[in-house]
């Protein structure tokens, strides 16, 4: 049996940091006694951990706020200069390279279009390039004001230095992203599922803030979802969790792009969709495509949604989640104009009582939640591991 590592001073400390950070990014500007309570640690913890972050540049003071027990308090908030984090969304047709501050402010960005049916890793590696330099360019930042970069990209990430991708949509097999892109950047690089991305974006600034059980689910050309549990992104036992896509609706159904049959993909992703509706091709622009089909009133729309409404409801009886939230720019597109629909679909094929805690809306954060998301890859650590000199040693 491993023996259990003994925490340290040091890990503690670290710990105090990362709660007091986590407060004032994800709740605003707080007085010290709010940090207190928020963070569930002493006065005198938090005066010493606000001192150390006031220090290093991490926090400053920013005005006073007025007290109903005496004077005005001091408000504590975020440098959003303090450093910049940069979200990359890996997608179907394109990707997308996006600078931000440390409020998520977007502050640059750029997209390179991709075939549909070419995603050389070559060609990719060398847009994420191109694309970080670009956006530093843009808004004069330099590469040392930099936290690092995270990518969002479809199928499983193997986690470890090389950030191995496995990827069938893709035609990615054991694809070594993050070993490729060191090869062209010193930045520290942090590499998710693309649909793991989107969660947390939707958790920390979208229709998932506050909760604490909910699914995100990403629609596009391809499907997957983001399983949130107790707070926390649900990974599995090597970091696959999530593959909604292809779990499966139907015995021997409509072969789907990672080799199997009846996947929901085949079913509910845009290209499928298009597809049995007699409309796709490699050169069409797939989100004018659906939008024209689901203005047609095909019955190929009908049956999509009822379709969505069995994935969605294996997800509510698997998980008992109290939200879930439809993103992905498919998700948003048939969302919009067929939500109604899509909860009667789920409600009809799921259990009766965890239906009626989960509340299924649409994300909040539009084409941009993946990069967004990727960004906070970069911000997670940051929160994490705040203090320069220890950033340099750990």
């Amino acid at each position: 049996m491993a023996a259990v590592r003994q925490k340290t001073v040091h890990d503690l400390r670290r710990s105090n940091r990362a709660a007091v950070l986590r407060a004032l990014y994800l709740g605003g500007p707080a007085s010290r006694q709010q940090l207190s309570e928020v963070a569930s640690l002493s006065p005198a913890t938090v005066s010493n951990v606000v001192g150390e972050l006031l220090a290093y540049g991490v926090i400053y003071e920013a005005g006073q706020a007025e007290s109903q027990k005496g004077r005005p308090r001091v408000l504590l908030r975020i440098n959003t200069s303090h450093g910049y984090v940069i979200g990359i969304d890996v997608g179907e047709t394109h990707v997308r390279v996006e600078l931000f501050d440390l409020e998520m402010n977007r502050q640059a960005k750029i997209e390179y279009a991709l075939r549909p049916a070419r995603h050389d890793p070559e060609i990719v590696v060398r847009h994420i390039l191109a694309g970080i330099e670009l956006v530093l360019s843009e808004a004069g930042i330099t590469p040392g004001q930099v936290l690092g970069v995270g990518v969002g990209v479809p199928g499983v990430v193997e986690k470890g230095p090389d950030a191995v991708i496995h990827a069938p949509s893709f035609g990615w097999d054991a694809v070594p992203l993050g070993k490729l892109l060191r090869e062209g950047t010193s930045l520290p690089l942090y590499v998710d599922n693309g649909a793991k991305s989107m969660g947390q974006a939707e958790l920390w600034f979208g229709a998932g803030r506050g909760a604490q059980h909910v699914v995100t689910v990403l629609i596009g050309s391809g499907v997957g979802a983001s399983i949130i549990a107790d707070g926390v992104t649900y990974l599995g036992a090597n970091s696959s969790a999530g593959e909604w896509g292809h779990t499966k609706i139907m015995a021997d159904g409509r072969a789907c792009r990672c080799g199997g049959r009846g996947c929901l993909e085949a079913y509910v992703g845009a290209k499928s969709i298009l597809e049995r509706a007699g409309l796709w091709s490699e050169t069409i622009d797939e989100p004018t495509a659906l939008a024209g089909l689901l203005s047609s009133g095909s019955p190929v729309i009908e049956e999509t949604v009822n379709y969505l409404g069995i994935g969605l409801a294996n997800l509510i009886n698997l998980f008992n989640p109290e939200r879930i939230v439809i993103g992905g720019w498919a998700g948003v597109l048939l969302g919009e104009r067929l939500l109604v629909k899509i909860r009667q679909a789920t409600e009809k094929n799921c259990l009766a009582r965890p239906y009626t805690t989960a509340a299924i809306g649409l994300g909040r954060l539009g084409v941009d939640s993946i990069a967004l998301g990727a960004a906070t890859l970069v911000v997670e650590e940051f929160l994490l591991n705040s203090a320069p000199a220890e950033r340099a040693t750990e």
